[in-house]
């Protein structure tokens, strides 16, 4: 499969299940292969990854659910539950601090470069999931869950959550994109 099949077919799947079509360790592997492939500027090496999985990830999006008391259905939480897993994404911001010291010329752009790289890497993780049969979709429920996150997870207060991407078999295929005018977007000048 080419490369830009395998974006085609990356979607958000809301519909997920607990039972995945592959084995819970190759999506380990996967996660830790992309997080040590993906590139970044300077090689500064930000971003931070937790897989919550199983107990951990049930366990995850009921502290979400706790934090928002009951503000966001708890239907809506249950959907992200139903998966087998989450993919946390974070930045360390010690490693931005100490680089935007290290090179002051370009301080103001290390935490672009950051979110850019972590960008890079949720997709990539988001692409190889699909690949292996699995959905997923991405969920930006922090700052209000950062400390329910860090408290579940012991995690240091330097790591930034960044965004939640929730996985798992797919139950349902999304409804079909409509195709637009790409030439709005794209301008090609020869």
């Amino acid at each position: 499969m080419s490369m830009l099949e395998s974006i085609h077919k990356r979607r958000s799947y809301y519909q997920l299940l607990k039972e995945l079509p592959v084995d819970a360790i190759k999506i380990k592997e996967i996660v830790q292969q992309a997080t040590e492939l993906v590139p970044d500027a300077f090689n500064m090496k930000s971003a931070r990854v937790v897989l919550a999985m199983n107990s951990k990830h049930d366990e995850l999006w009921d502290a979400i659910y706790d934090a928002f008391g009951g503000k966001v259905a708890r239907e809506k939480i249950d959907s992200f539950k139903a998966g087998a897993g989450t993919v946390l994404y974070f930045y360390d911001e010690d490693v931005v601090k100490n680089l935007q010291e290290q090179y002051p010329a370009y301080a103001p752009n290390f935490p672009i470069w950051s979110q850019q790289a972590n960008g890079m890497l949720q997709f990539t993780i988001w692409t190889a999931l699909r690949d292996l049969n699995v959905g997923a979709n991405i969920q930006h429920y922090n700052p209000v869950i950062d400390d329910a996150v860090k408290k579940l997870f012991n995690l240091p207060d330097s790591w930034k959550l960044v965004a939640q991407m929730p996985f798992g078999g797919i139950a349902a295929e999304p409804d079909a994109k409509e195709p637009e005018d790409i030439t709005t977007r794209v301008k090609v000048f020869d």
